[in-house]
């Protein structure tokens, strides 16, 4: 989905960033990017680790991103990878709803959805690309890509574990 990206310099959102990994890879690229993260003991060791002038930090989560969207900005892209199924129905409702106030017409939400078991300790929700694509039609947005593929990891595979990717363009106001 890379063809997907913007190639000028852009505005980026990573929300659920995680250890930055793919925050700093668009950095890197050009782009200014606002890693979004909750969990601390991943955001506070990414941010000392991945230092860049267009790489910044936030505590915030889905489904309200209250201080991100306090900052009344719109984004070129919004990253979501591995995150829209630790929302339950009622929360994926408001995240949409959140994410369409965080983009402006052509703007592109980037999301990768996991499939199988849950691991222990962990709270998931099974959720499909036709179902996202669905709830982000009712945002303005239309989908460019919901492709569900088996994982690529080995350990994954052997689980039964799979993905969708999904892209959406805001294309109505």
């Amino acid at each position: 989905m890379l063809h997907l990206f913007p190639t000028k310099p852009s505005d980026i959102v990573d929300i659920g960033a995680g250890t930055g990994r793919d925050a700093a890879h668009m950095a890197l690229q050009g782009h200014s990017v606002l890693a979004v993260e909750p969990t601390s003991e991943l955001r506070e060791p990414a941010a000392l680790m991945r230092p860049s002038q267009n790489l910044d930090w936030l505590n915030d989560s889905l489904p309200n991103l209250s201080e991100l969207l306090k900052r009344g900005k719109t984004y070129d892209v919004v990253m979501l990878n591995a995150v829209w199924m630790h929302l339950d129905e009622r929360q994926r409702n408001v995240g949409m709803r959140n994410i369409a106030m965080l983009t402006h017409l052509g703007s592109r939400v980037f999301m990768s959805l996991r499939h199988g078991l849950v691991p222990k300790g962990r709270r998931m929700f099974e959720v499909s690309g036709d179902e996202t694509v669905r709830l982000a039609e009712q945002h303005g947005f239309d989908s460019l890509v919901n492709a569900r593929s088996a994982s690529i990891q080995n350990e994954n595979k052997a689980a039964g574990v799979s993905w969708t990717h999904v892209v959406l363009e805001r294309t109505k106001s």
